[in-house]
């Protein structure tokens, strides 16, 4: 049920990107929802490869290129669900920031 729970607050938060940096569109709730999977599965499984692969880039950056693969991730599932678009790679970083806020920010209101 908690999973269930924090696919929605994920789904929602997506839902409300829009509203805050127009460059985001997000169709309708369904594209939010398929989104927030896809997130969900690209963040679990292709991430954690790409964070030890450029490990030394990272260390070197102090860590901020942990933006970047944040924002390319962003960009890419953007690129491959309908219905979800961002205009570019900054508006992805951007995005990617205010996606994990505003997701975790709802995560700590309703799952307590």
């Amino acid at each position: 049920m908690r999973l269930l729970i924090s696919w929605l607050i994920h789904a929602a938060a997506l839902f409300v990107l829009p509203y805050v940096l127009p460059s985001i569109q997000v169709r309708d709730f369904t594209s939010a929802l398929i989104a927030a999977l896809v997130l969900g599965l690209v963040n679990a499984l292709i991430r954690p490869i790409l964070v030890l692969l450029t490990l030394p880039v990272t260390v070197l950056t102090l860590g901020l290129f942990i933006l970047v693969i944040n924002g390319l991730l962003f960009w890419a599932v953007a690129n491959f669900v309908q219905g979800f678009h961002v205009t570019g790679f900054m508006a992805a970083v951007f995005g990617a920031l205010l996606y994990s806020l505003i997701s975790w920010i709802l995560s700590a209101l309703i799952l307590k």
